[in-house]
């Protein structure tokens, strides 16, 4: 018989805890370089970030906005040097494959523990509010267009974050300050819980990262999470409005 808690102890630390092994090892000069490129990324990505978010719903310059955001960060990421995709261990603990069921699972209980704040944070205007406001950005225009968009935006935040910019700062601190760098681009917005949840989501996918030494099981994690928000928060948030 299948022991559910094992199962549970054994998945966490497989995801989470358990890091394959690897080695990438980057010359000197590839390193100056990845840290080059992504310290101009950075600059000009929060920038686009900053202007983006202060547009007004509605704006048609919102499109392209947002695509040449996510053009930032994808580009940026890919031209600082090589990009990993990671591998995983099994629950039994032997190393296999890419670890897609892991970050499907872990997306999806990142997506319902936030809609479940969601639903604690709805009733209280002064919460609920700004997050409105961001939403009206996003849907206002053409749905199927945003949430391509917002996908773009999600697989380049991760292979800048958890790409270029983790291996360019290196080391033991590169989960701390990748996670701080990203919630801290998101200040612009004005609404405290979106830094919140940048730091959230960005510590779950950069230890994530840590384990699978590679940006595929970050990538799907802020993938479900941000098109899961995309469609479900207005439905939690629709009673309120």
């Amino acid at each position: 018989m299948i022991n559910p808690v094992t199962e549970l102890r054994s998945f966490v630390s497989a995801a989470f805890f358990e890091p394959v092994q690897r080695e990438h090892i980057e010359s000197t000069e590839a390193l100056v370089q990845r840290r080059w490129i992504s310290s101009v990324t950075l600059a000009v990505g929060s920038f686009m970030l900053a202007f983006t978010l202060r547009l007004a719903p509605g704006d048609p310059a919102f499109y392209a906005a947002t695509l040449a955001l996510a053009a930032v960060w994808i580009v940026g990421g890919l031209i600082s040097g090589k990009i990993y995709l990671g591998n995983a261990h099994t629950r039994a603990g032997a190393e296999s494959g890419r670890g897609v069921v892991q970050g499907v699972i872990i997306g999806c209980l990142l997506l319902a523990f936030f809609l479940a704040g969601a639903t604690l944070v709805a009733p209280v205007a002064v919460l609920r509010d700004p997050l409105l406001g961001l939403l009206l950005r996003a849907h206002y225009g053409i749905a199927p267009l945003v949430a391509v968009l917002t996908a773009l935006i999600a697989i380049g935040e991760e292979l800048f974050f958890r790409g270029a910019l983790w291996a360019a700062v290196g080391g033991r601190q590169a989960l701390l300050v990748t996670t701080l760098v990203y919630a801290l681009t998101t200040i612009p917005s004005g609404v405290p819980l979106m830094v919140l949840a940048a730091a959230l989501v960005g510590l779950v996918a950069g230890v994530h990262r840590r384990v699978t030494g590679g940006v595929l099981g970050p990538i799907i994690i802020h993938l479900i999470w941000s098109l899961g928000l995309f469609f479900l928060l207005p439905l939690v948030f629709g009673g309120w409005a």
